[in-house]
């Protein structure tokens, strides 16, 4: 992915963060927004740091707990997600993930035979279930109920950094996190340019279609990258909230242009979950995407500028 004039990248959140920036007196500024952005939404929702709030939360044993406005906004947004795309893309999958493998950072998930460990699948409790009495800043999920709010917690950190980055410098910003993508301010002329690929560590040169973003978020989700090996075969981090179990999805990537990164992210997330009916449910929330069949052949909806074949 290439992205704006002046950048910078590094680890954070299991993934590679990048911020650019229009004008290159702000990338420390920017940068140092970002940082902040990212330790805070970390402690909020990780599921694998033992200091979170998350995983204070998911071991309240169906008790009422107060949280941090920060992730009180992050568990709203999740449900509100869930909300929009139907239960397709929904936070109570915590229980199915830990179960099926993805319980540590992926890095150690891969380090240790898979073959070892047997997988189990339930499906999601239902975003439904989750109390949240904003007045008094609470969250309440039922007793043996864990939240994972990785559909849409990384794609809210893109939307608050930019945000936050550009109101900072007065600077075009752009910010993102493993492919979630989020652009504030004044963008350069011929807006961000940015490369698409299946996995968001490719190199700048790799092969791959380039899209300019003037405004709002992109996001792409696919199932070829974040996989584990386990005594059942070769899963991956998309579930089907209905099943418990990774989609089963025609499409190896999709990306999705829309007004926040977190919108993008839902709509794109679902899709994967959706398969075969994702075109027209994203043609009719007009909803530009780019979707990459697992042959590698590519469909575009709406007006996501058409490819050569």
């Amino acid at each position: 992915m290439s992205a704006g004039p002046t950048s910078f990248s590094f680890p954070a959140l299991g993934t590679t963060a990048t911020v650019a920036v229009s004008d290159p007196e702000a990338l420390a500024r920017a940068r140092a927004v970002l940082e902040r952005e990212l330790e805070a939404i970390e402690l909020a929702c990780s599921r694998f740091r033992p200091d979170s709030e998350l995983v204070r939360l998911n071991a309240a044993s169906g008790a009422e707990v107060e949280v941090s406005g920060l992730l009180l906004e992050a568990v709203r947004v999740a449900l509100l997600a869930a909300e929009a795309s139907g239960g397709l893309v929904d936070p109570t999958v915590g229980n199915t993930m830990r179960s099926s493998g993805y319980d540590r950072p992926l890095t150690v998930v891969r380090a240790r035979d898979g073959r070892l460990f047997r997988p189990s699948f339930e499906p999601a409790a239902g975003w439904r279930t989750i109390r949240v009495d904003e007045p008094r800043r609470t969250v309440r999920a039922p007793r043996g109920v864990e939240l994972d709010l990785g559909a849409t917690a990384k794609a809210l950190a893109a939307d608050r950094a930019a945000r936050a980055a550009a109101d900072a410098t007065g600077a075009g910003v752009l910010v993102s996190l493993g492919g979630d993508v989020a652009v504030a301010g004044e963008p350069p002329p011929g807006g961000w340019s940015i490369r698409l690929a299946d996995d968001h560590a490719a190199p700048p040169d790799a092969p791959g279609p380039a899209v300019s973003v003037l405004s709002g978020g992109l996001a792409s989700s696919g199932t070829t990258v974040r996989r584990w090996a386990t005594a059942a075969g070769e899963l991956h981090h998309v579930v089907d909230p209905r099943t418990g179990r990774p989609a089963d999805s025609p499409w190896r990537t999709v990306t999705v242009a829309a007004a926040t990164c977190v919108d993008a992210n839902t709509a794109s997330t679902a899709a994967l979950v959706l398969g075969d009916d994702a075109p027209a449910w994203l043609d009719e929330r007009r909803l530009p995407s780019r979707l990459v069949r697992l042959d590698g052949s590519v469909a575009c909806v709406g007006s996501w500028p058409a490819e050569a074949a």
